[in-house]
């Protein structure tokens, strides 16, 4: 939680966010990924300053494990003096004891964005999903509670006022702007007309930008001309030069018959797809079942 001091900015974690994803369609399916398309909605979190400060963090982390299909999970949320925004103790359950920063007290509308992340270490838990660092492990919560459905609350509690500053959570303001803007592509869903903080509007702007760059690159048919450029080059010198380039998403190698084929990551879900060079092509993530028109 940076409160009060610098906020990093930019995509530092780009690629663990996309490996996130990636690792999210492979676990749940794109069946499962589907059924999260409706956001939790601003009025089932609301907590103003008359609420029972405990009764009503009892009733909002209800709210979020309801949204995230968590049943015989239930949530007992404590208050308490440390540096973290919050920690969950993950044991076999049902119960799960939650301890929320003691600044909550005050913050109270920002309680739901911190429940969001430690339910969502529930949810992964029992999944058994995730990743080999505990910072990589952050992030892939951070990307998991956002592209399912309850990330918006942490952009939100994104603000800067002059010098004072505050963020929940390990992703940028613009990577949670990123990952909302990949779900929000997905399920045309606008997460941004419930944002409070402006700060939140702008970073969900920029991460939008990004997201949209994802179905933009060669050899996708919506690239642009300076990508097409480059991929018919690197096309030509394919069979007789060592590939991946340098900052090229897309790779050139001959299949067994001899035959080139280039491998590239699908623009929703970052699995890489294979497909024959040959021109025109459609193709389909197995993962995610996007449908890619491509100009190989």
């Amino acid at each position: 939680m940076a409160n009060g001091g610098p906020v990093e900015h930019g995509y530092p974690h780009l690629d663990t966010v996309r490996a996130a994803i990636t690792a999210l369609y492979r676990r749940l399916s794109h069946d499962t990924v589907q059924t999260f398309a409706t956001s939790v909605l601003p009025a089932d979190v609301a907590f103003c300053d008359t609420d029972d400060l405990h009764l009503g963090s009892q009733r909002v982390a209800r709210e979020i494990v309801r949204h995230f299909r968590l049943p015989d999970a239930r949530m007992i949320v404590g208050f308490k003096d440390m540096t973290h925004a919050a920690n969950v103790e993950l044991a076999a359950g049902p119960e799960y004891f939650v301890e929320l920063n003691d600044r909550f007290r005050t913050h109270r509308r920002d309680i739901g964005a911190a429940l969001a992340h430690e339910v969502m270490h529930v949810y992964l838990h029992r999944l058994d999903l995730s990743f080999p660092s505990t910072r990589e492990n952050e992030i892939l919560t951070d990307t998991a509670t956002t592209y399912l459905g309850a990330g918006w609350l942490l952009l939100d509690a994104y603000r800067e006022h002059g010098e004072a500053s505050q963020k929940l959570g390990y992703l940028t303001p613009e990577e949670f702007g990123y990952v909302l803007a990949k779900r929000s592509l997905v399920f045309h869903e606008d997460p941004s007309v419930w944002f409070t903080s402006p700060q939140a509007y702008t970073a969900y702007e920029k991460g939008m930008a990004r997201a949209r760059q994802d179905g933009e690159q060669p050899p996708l048919s919506a690239a642009g001309w300076a990508g097409r450029r480059r991929y018919a080059r690197d096309r030509r010198h394919a069979p007789t030069s060592a590939y991946p380039q340098p900052g090229a998403p897309y790779t050139f190698a001959p299949d067994s018959g001899g035959h080139l084929r280039v491998s590239f990551p699908c623009p929703t879900c970052h699995q890489r797809i294979r497909v024959p060079v040959r021109g025109r092509v459609r193709a389909r993530c197995s993962l995610c079942r996007t449908v890619l028109e491509c100009d190989t």
